[in-house]
């Protein structure tokens, strides 16, 4: 690997141990893709023979061990990073006519694919609002390290028993999707802070918090990014409105949400003007604090205006550049500089290389920082 970069590699069933030496030797690259709104995914492709002991891992995984999981820890100048723990999902195996150089891709997703096999419909929940039972179905799976962060809803609705009982549908990822959607929040399953351990995240997609190491453009001898380009366009920005209805009259009241809000500050100085009004009548079906909630959602994501794509190599960068939170962009100019949330990333390891792409998004042009911090 390369020089300042450790790669550990741990594969087990539940609890992972290091990885026999064979295994890792016939490592030739690693794909790891983490994106706000969905689960994280990886990719590792191994050249095996027909002798190798590579293939006792492909039949553990194909129904043997119906955990196999999957943990990968890089080490960048002396300080570690959880890049990935996650579950195998499947395998394929390309065949070559060259002895030695089959390869075999073995590809899976984050930890919260585990929430997803066994249903548990019509389970109740009597008088647990949405968090609580949030923080109850995630219990299940401490086994895997999991630690429950859950955000209460900022409008929260308790349900009374003797008016209703809540009861699951589906897998608990699928309601917990649900309970999500329905207040306006994102679940997610995040490695780390330690090796080990998961966080598995509810609440709203906060872009808040301290910024990581700035993205250097045309900065010479500062620059850290091979490559970075933006895109303006303002055609998906709407004005939701939502629907509440009267509890006696039974008419809908009309309520615009704006943009903007505690949880989605402006990161950009010039936001867009809404080319259009869009009408969210299903709320009208919901209690007043979870339309409002989901109104809240529909306005952040609408927003998005300005998005930067580009790629940069780890080393020079110093560190991983992690999804989901703030990533400051320098020499760009003036319109595109400033602070951007980081939608996607996607990593790749490979004998001498480890680069990463990316995807940034904004909501609106022209930073609101009068220096961007390094």
């Amino acid at each position: 690997m390369l020089r300042g970069v450790h790669l550990t590699m741990l594969v087990g069933p539940a609890v992972p141990v290091p990885a026999p030496k064979p295994i890792v030797d016939a490592l030739q690259s690693i794909t790891v893709t983490s994106a706000a709104g969905s689960a994280s995914g990886f990719q590792l492709a191994f050249a095996v023979s027909n002798h190798s002991p590579l293939h006792t891992l492909l039949v553990l995984a194909g129904g043997q061990v119906p955990w196999l999981r999957v943990l990968l820890v890089l080490t960048i100048n002396g300080r570690p990073d959880v890049l990935m723990d996650g579950m195998v999902t499947h395998q394929e195996l390309a065949g070559s006519n060259e002895p030695g150089q089959s390869t075999l891709t073995v590809s899976g997703k984050d930890l919260s694919v585990a929430m997803d096999q066994q249903e548990f419909s019509g389970l109740p929940y009597p008088a647990m609002p949405a968090e609580a039972r949030v923080a109850l179905m995630i219990a299940k799976y401490a086994v895997f390290g999991m630690i429950p962060l859950v955000i209460p809803a900022v409008f929260s609705d308790l349900p009374i028993p003797v008016e209703r009982i809540p009861v699951q549908q589906g897998t608990d990822l699928q309601y917990i999707n649900k309970l999500a959607k329905d207040v306006g929040h994102v679940f997610y399953v995040e490695p780390g802070p330690v090796p080990g351990t998961n966080t598995a995240y509810w609440g709203p997609e906060i872009k808040l918090g301290l910024p990581q190491t700035a993205l250097n453009i045309g900065m010479d001898a500062h620059s850290n990014c091979e490559a970075l380009s933006f895109k303006f366009s303002n055609e998906g920005s709407t004005l939701p409105v939502v629907f509440i209805q009267n509890a006696i009259t039974k008419f809908p009241i009309p309520l615009p949400i704006p943009s903007v809000s505690l949880l989605n500050p402006p990161l950009g100085l010039l936001p867009p003007l809404p080319k259009a009004i869009e009408f969210m009548k299903d709320t009208a079906k919901l209690s007043p604090l979870a339309a409002l909630g989901k109104g809240l959602a529909k306005a952040s994501g609408s927003s998005e205006v300005v998005t930067a794509t580009g790629n940069l190599d780890v080393l020079r960068y110093g560190q991983l550049l992690r999804a989901r939170s703030l990533v400051g962009v320098r020499g760009a100019g003036t319109a595109f500089d400033g602070l951007y949330y980081v939608k996607s990333v996607t990593s790749t390891l490979k004998p001498g290389e480890l680069k990463q792409s990316f995807v940034l998004t904004r909501n609106g042009l022209v930073s609101t920082l009068a220096r961007v911090p390094v």
